[in-house]
């Protein structure tokens, strides 16, 4: 006996069982349900056989389900079993049948245009006109899913589109393009756990970079093998039978690029015999297609007549239902009148003691916080000093090496390193003070800068990571900007340097575009349109709405894959918000994103510049500097080296001391005009030393030239004794305005 005539009889029995007097409970509502769960089941149980290619009992299950569909006269479940069906047709290349079964959805949900069904149709359909090459039908039929999917807000869904639009980027030999789209589903994918997914765009976007390799070493081709074995194992692990068959043909394709041709051939004879064995199974599953349909109207019938019955068995069933109701109800309520009595004095016990319980544990919880802030305040104090001493090193020498007259390769090289040290110098002071800069409390300088030469240095700094990943950066720079302007150059190159750094990152085989172009100018200032642009992975919209929060990223596949803190957008956000400013943006699943913003500089005057040719914004007089005598005090060898010839080169005279015993010793015996005291040194800090320095000199003026944070230590340090403070790493030109100031205004004799 056929296994479809079978199921007949099953559900025939199921629904007779129902109407007999041992099932009174059963209502016409449990019957359709029971009835929709059925199809479900058979849903699911064809769609996974046609994953493994076990396609036995696909079609009978999907015919059972469809006729159960019409019976029950719900539109969407037969939209849903004809989708099914046309999945199928499509898997044996039954084109023809595919295509009938997707205008049957879309004649009957014509009503229903942001239907889940009808979305599912036009992705099937899109499929279709893709083996069909007529691509723009099918960029059309995607569009069209893609749009209801995305008001469905469906994550796994629209990844799908994205897959579909990767291979149908393939198929129009755009492999660029294809490695995009794919690489956007991958992430959604592999963040849903969508194994079968997962492998599908693998496999493809493997394809993909075959097609961008141009040798068998390449970075296109060891990526390709990269995603082909993730494809591969996948697959092994859940039976994924017919991408299991593909991977022999790109596998195949890999050995011919190597010029291993008897591996090439085969691989290339498995994937055929695989094919047709697949083959063979389709043709005999078809030959029997619509044999064992069962009638419509004849199981329409059947569903009459029993829901007939039940109908008149409803009745009589609702008086005892409503007799038993009612006594239990009145049962219930005195129950719980007498519980209520007692279970209020309880409460009012236990209420007393949760409050006392409770309010000990928000003092221990606050206890707790208290010591954990402390904690957090000294691990940023120790890590600051020992990040800040370092980089004063790297950014002393290389100031040093830059006044040599350094050749001029060696000069690009230098103020490269310059910038990276100074930029290195901003990011850490960002990351320490992030509360900081959210409550807007950074303060913006007022420097005269050449924007584009600060924009090609950021370009330079960025442009090793870029061809890591095969990227190409790309300027477009307006030249009517005016060279000169007023603002806070590192804070731009921080913006810059965040969102260039960030589209590099999602980025690969593409490019990333900056442009600076200007708005408008006036006598005194001139308005400046940002651009940062890729052809990379992009963003989706639900994403877009918090990837500017502290420590955000996509997903956490995103970070697996491409690193990251999730600081460098939420950095640039506040940092333009701090600058009157908003960060723009717009972006799209597998063509790209833009990153955009507006920004008002002052214009620095001609005049004054050519008065200032070293772009030195302090009044110093360097040559009543000359021949002064200072003692600096430092500990650390290499910081008094670059301490001690920053000032010589000045012409100013320098002496040393290693700790604060040494400095008071030789304060005592020699008369300096200032010291320059460190904080952090073995045996007396150089607080202590400051203090005892004071008891017999109250007039010598004391820098303190430390690489501590001292933002919330700037009372200390004055009532020690200290006349000023200079944070190490420093500005040459800010170092020498300070000491300039500092002796100036005490009035001291030199």
């Amino acid at each position: 006996m056929n296994s479809q005539l079978i199921r007949y009889i099953t559900a025939l029995f199921l629904l007779i069982v129902c109407s007999s007097p041992a099932q009174e409970q059963v209502t016409p509502m449990a019957s359709r349900q029971d009835s929709i769960n059925e199809i479900i089941r058979l849903q699911n149980q064809a769609r996974a056989a046609i994953i493994r290619q076990d396609l036995g009992s696909v079609l009978t299950d999907l015919n059972t389900a469809h006729n159960m569909a019409e019976a029950l006269k719900d539109v969407e479940l037969e939209a849903s079993c004809d989708n099914e069906l046309a999945k199928f047709y499509y898997s044996v290349r039954q084109f023809d049948k595919a295509s009938e079964r997707v205008s049957a959805v879309i004649e009957l949900l014509k009503d229903n245009e942001g239907s889940a069904e009808i979305a599912e149709a036009y992705l099937v359909q899109a499929q279709i006109f893709m083996k069909d090459g007529d691509y723009t039908q099918a960029t059309n039929s995607l569009d069209k899913a893609f749009t209801i999917y995305e008001s469905r807000e469906d994550e796994s869904s629209m990844a799908r589109i994205q897959l579909n639009k990767g291979l149908l980027a393939l198929e129009r030999k755009n492999p660029t393009s294809a490695v995009n789209y794919l690489e956007a589903s991958l992430t959604t994918f592999q963040e849903l756990n969508l194994g079968y997914y997962t492998a599908q765009a693998q496999l493809n976007k493997a394809k993909a970079l075959l097609e961008l390799s141009d040798s068998p070493n390449s970075t296109s081709a060891a990526q390709a093998e990269v995603a082909l074995q993730a494809a591969v194992a996948i697959s092994r692990e859940n039976n994924y039978a017919q991408i299991l068959t593909d991977s022999y043909l790109v596998s195949s394709q890999m050995q011919v690029e190597k010029g291993n041709f008897e591996a090439a051939y085969g691989l290339l004879q498995t994937y055929h015999e695989r094919r047709d064995t697949q083959s063979d199974i389709s043709s005999e599953l078809l030959a029997t297609d619509n044999q064992y349909r069962l009638d419509k109207g004849e199981y329409d019938e059947i569903i009459a007549e029993l829901e007939a019955n039940l109908e008149r068995k409803d009745s009589s069933i609702k008086m005892n239902n409503f007799t038993s109701t009612l006594s239990i109800a009145l049962i219930t309520i005195l129950s719980l009148l007498t519980l209520s009595l007692y279970k209020n004095n309880n409460l009012r016990a236990k209420a007393n003691d949760l409050l006392q319980e409770k309010n000990s544990e928000l003092q221990l919880a606050k206890e707790r916080a208290e010591k954990a802030s402390l904690a957090k305040a000294q691990f940023l104090s120790t890590i600051t000093h020992e990040l800040r001493t370092p980089l004063y090193a790297v950014t002393g020498l290389t100031h040093l090496l830059l006044e040599e007259n350094p050749l001029e390769h060696q000069k690009e090289h230098l103020n490269s390193l310059k910038f990276s040290g100074d930029y290195l110098l901003s990011l850490i002071n960002n990351i320490l003070d992030l509360n900081k800069l959210e409550a807007n409390k950074v303060e913006i300088e007022r420097t005269t800068f050449n924007l584009k030469k600060r924009v090609n240095d950021v370009l330079v700094a960025l442009k090793k990571s870029a061809e890591d990943k095969n990227n190409k950066l790309l300027l477009e720079f307006d030249e009517s900007i005016p060279s000169k302007l007023l603002g806070d150059p590192l804070k731009i190159s921080q913006i810059l340097i965040n969102l260039i750094g960030n589209s590099v990152k999602f980025t690969e085989n593409g490019q990333v575009v900056l442009r600076v172009q200007k708005l408008s100018e006036t006598e005194n200032h001139v308005n400046l349109h940002f651009e940062v642009e890729d052809n990379g992975v992009g963003i989706s919209k639900k994403k877009q709405k918090s990837i500017f929060e502290t420590f955000s990223q996509g997903s956490l596949q995103i970070n697996r894959k491409f690193g990251g803190t999730g600081l460098g957008l939420s950095i640039v956000k506040n940092l333009l918000q701090l600058m009157n400013s908003k960060i723009q943006l717009e972006s799209q699943l597998g063509k790209g994103s833009k990153f955009y913003f507006d920004i008002r500089f002052a214009i620095s005057d001609q005049f004054k510049e050519d008065k200032n040719p070293h772009n030195i914004i302090y009044d110093i007089d360097y040559v009543a500097l000359e021949n002064l005598s200072v003692l600096v005090v430092e500990d650390n060898k290499i910081n008094q080296m670059i301490t001690k010839k920053i000032l010589e080169k000045n012409k100013m005279k320098c002496d040393v001391a290693d700790n604060g015993e040494t400095a008071i010793e030789m304060v005592t015996k020699n008369n300096y005009h200032i010291v320059l005291m460190d904080i952090h040194m073995p045996g007396i800090s150089g607080i202590e030393a400051t203090q005892r320095i004071r008891e017999f000199n109250k007039e010598l003026p004391i820098i303190a030239l430390t690489a501590v944070t001292i933002d919330e230590n700037l009372d200390e340090f004055y009532r020690a004794g200290f006349n000023e403070i200079i944070p190490k790493p420093f500005k040459t030109e800010e170092f020498f305005e300070k000491i300039h100031r500092t002796l100036f205004m005490n009035k001291t004799p030199v």
